[in-house]
């Protein structure tokens, strides 16, 4: 199902030369000096085409920093004007988009602990009312894809027709590499809604760390991503919030230039060649159905012996084997085994509301 919002192409609001777009900049700006040269760095390496910082700062506790406020909005003025590269800030209540408007920010992002609550969304689009200014959208903290598009629908209705969608991942339940996991699957389905809204990555806070920026920022490449919003900061290890996500301009500058940016589109040449590895991908992916239903078959089975030996449907240690056991299987076969582990407790809850309907098929 597609979306009839009425949305501009991304370069239509910014010029990016076709290439895709590039926003980067500290996590939050902490002082003058630490804004204006880190814009610096980023601008002289070329890449990027937003400075972004974080000025209102939501923390899950207080005590800790929350940004400098209306203090750092001046600071961003001056990296614009020194630079040439625009600005963007994020926002979470109608007093601070009336402050960025004043102070003249380009681009206003919405973060993942605002999408969540749609008052506060509705708040901010009501305050954006007859306003003329890009508006991104991140994904909600928690896994939530109406939540995501009724942001859009909200913004929208607000007559903000110049916006993009930022995919930072979601809340772990569980401890895995990355802070936030990706979920790549949600972003594909939102572009499924809204193919229109241009899809920005975020692999600083899927990350968490250095280390998997490379690797996150790729897949998002490989996906046609239209641009990626990365943390840069003068002096990492300094930096007032988030630290181990964060890269120099010149580290930033030498991952993109590592990273194989894709063609959205192919010429005829390779359409045939195309057209029969889909063509092995459905015919697999009819095998994995056929092997699932099996599996179901198997699954309703060992629900009528439960049931007729009395016996409860969810049994807590054999749950645990498979979920230890399909991470190793996925590891020894070359797969992500948290894709693999996301799958079978999809497939355990389908197991257990299939055993628990025969359960309760005695008892009609």
């Amino acid at each position: 199902m597609k979306a009839n919002l009425d949305v501009l192409p991304l370069d239509s609001w910014v010029n990016t030369g076709g290439k895709p777009l590039i926003i980067a900049g500290p996590c939050s700006a902490e002082t003058e000096e630490q804004v204006l040269e880190t814009a610096r760095g980023i601008a002289k390496n070329g890449f990027a085409h937003i400075l972004r910082a974080g000025v209102w700062k939501p923390r899950t506790r207080p005590g800790s920093f929350e940004g400098k406020g209306e203090e750092a909005l001046p600071w961003l003025q001056k990296a614009k004007a020194e630079t040439g590269l625009k600005t963007a800030v994020e926002v979470a209540t109608p007093q601070h988009v009336e402050l960025a408007l004043k102070y003249g920010v380009d681009v206003l992002w919405i973060g993942a602990r605002t999408t969540v609550n749609p008052f506060n969304v509705q708040d901010l689009a009501d305050s954006l009312k007859g306003v003329d200014i890009p508006v991104l959208i991140k994904n909600p903290v928690n896994p939530d894809l109406a939540l995501w598009l009724g942001a859009f629908e909200r913004i929208a209705g607000a007559g903000i027709n110049k916006m993009g969608a930022i995919h930072r991942g979601f809340s772990n339940a569980q401890e895995t590499k990355y802070r936030n996991s990706p979920m790549w699957q949600i972003a594909v389905e939102f572009k499924t809604f809204f193919p229109q809204i241009p899809m920005i990555g975020d692999p600083s806070h899927m990350a968490g760390k250095r280390a998997y920026l490379a690797e996150l920022t790729q897949r998002a490449m490989d996906l046609n991503y239209d641009g990626l919003i990365i943390e840069s900061h003068r002096n990492p290890d300094e930096a007032w919030s988030d630290a181990s996500q964060q890269l120099t301009p010149d580290a930033l500058a030498e991952m993109l230039k590592s990273i194989e940016f894709r063609n959205a589109t192919y010429g005829s040449d390779f359409q045939s060649e195309l057209d029969r590895l889909r063509e092995r991908l459905d015919n697999l992916d009819r095998e994995l159905l056929e092997v699932l239903a099996s599996r179901m078959s198997v699954v309703e089975q060992l629900g009528e012996y439960k049931r007729d030996n009395n016996v409860a449907v969810l049994q807590l240690n054999r749950w645990k084997q498979v979920h230890e056991s399909r991470a190793d299987w996925a590891k020894s076969l070359n797969l992500y085994p948290e894709v693999v582990e996301e799958l079978f407790k999809l497939i355990h809850m389908e197991s257990i509301r299939k055993q628990t309907e025969v359960m309760n098929q005695q008892n009609a």
